[in-house]
């Protein structure tokens, strides 16, 4: 839902009025500014060490709950601190860099995983192509949710282990999309050739095939990768997820909801990163899909 909700809010926004087309300097000052964002967070989370303040789980009690500095707080804590006197920055520094770790980490697991099922589809199919689609169809019948709860009560909870559960949502989706690329492109005239010079199926897929499908499979993973960052801070912000001391920006927000009254600040900074994260890859994932060679 909020993946939706994000695409429909990039759409209004860019749609021009006259015909619902989105005219060509809109989406480049988006895709610029979320550029900008999303690269900003991947240095953050590349020198967290370096740049972050103090340590995230430092706890300071004589300074806790202080406001953020343009609203009566100290410079020490420009964001100013939680329930326990932690450094609200700090913590947030090091939420992008777990975030983004589990995001990345998710996404590229689960689009190496349907890509591949997707061409083995396509190349043999048959009983193979038979079995990856019911694969398919049951990973789209059974709500994630019921299969995180499972493998977390079953083995615990882990950042390895999270980062490959991640990995397990949406997989099905880039293997149908793959699987329909590779049936299209596998009959071009240039890949019949191929395999008529006897070449391998994998030097017809790694160098034929794939360099095909990479276009749609890029923005497939743009959009995969922004269910990702927003389905990491659902699971944390419902305590599945990443787990303390360690600190993501969905259980930032969850442990900050307690305080929604009175300190309202431990909540709204990681909030407000995860609503700019999936905004500004929505506007990518758009401006990619129309620069794509149609």
């Amino acid at each position: 839902m909020s993946t939706i909700w994000a695409r429909d809010w990039t759409w209004s926004v860019f749609r021009s009025p006259k015909d619902g087309r989105i005219p060509r300097r809109l989406p480049k000052i988006g895709f610029y500014g979320a550029s900008i964002w999303i690269v900003g967070c991947l240095l953050i989370a590349a020198l967290a060490q370096v740049i972050s303040p103090y340590h995230p789980a430092q706890i300071s009690l004589d300074a806790r709950l202080s406001p953020p500095l343009l609203f009566g707080g100290a410079l020490e804590h420009l964001l100013g601190t939680d329930e326990l006197g932690r450094d609200v920055l700090a913590r947030l520094i090091y939420s992008i860099q777990i975030s983004m770790l589990v995001a990345a980490g998710g996404t590229f697991i689960s689009t190496l995983l349907g890509v591949s099922l997707g061409f083995l589809a396509a190349e043999l199919g048959g009983l193979v192509d038979d079995g990856v689609m019911a694969l398919v169809d049951m990973q789209a019948a059974v709500p994630f949710m019921i299969t995180a709860l499972l493998v977390i009560t079953i083995f615990g909870n882990s950042l390895a282990l999270f980062v490959c559960l991640v990995g397990l949502h949406g997989w099905e989706r880039h293997a149908r999309i793959a699987r329909g690329l590779a049936l299209t492109a596998r009959n071009r005239l240039h890949v019949t050739a191929a395999r008529t010079y006897n070449a391998s199926r994998v030097h017809i897929y790694a160098r034929h095939i794939l360099p095909a499908c990479a276009p749609t499979i890029v923005v497939g993973m743009t959009l995969g990768l922004t269910e990702t960052v927003l389905l990491e801070s659902t699971l944390s912000f419902l305590g599945l997820g990443i787990q303390p001391p360690m600190s993501s920006l969905g259980n930032m927000v969850g442990f900050g909801r307690d305080y929604l009254m009175t300190a309202w600040w431990i909540a709204l900074a990681p909030g407000l990163v995860i609503a700019a994260t999936a905004i500004a890859l929505m506007t990518i994932s758009e401006s990619l899909r129309q620069m794509r060679p149609r």
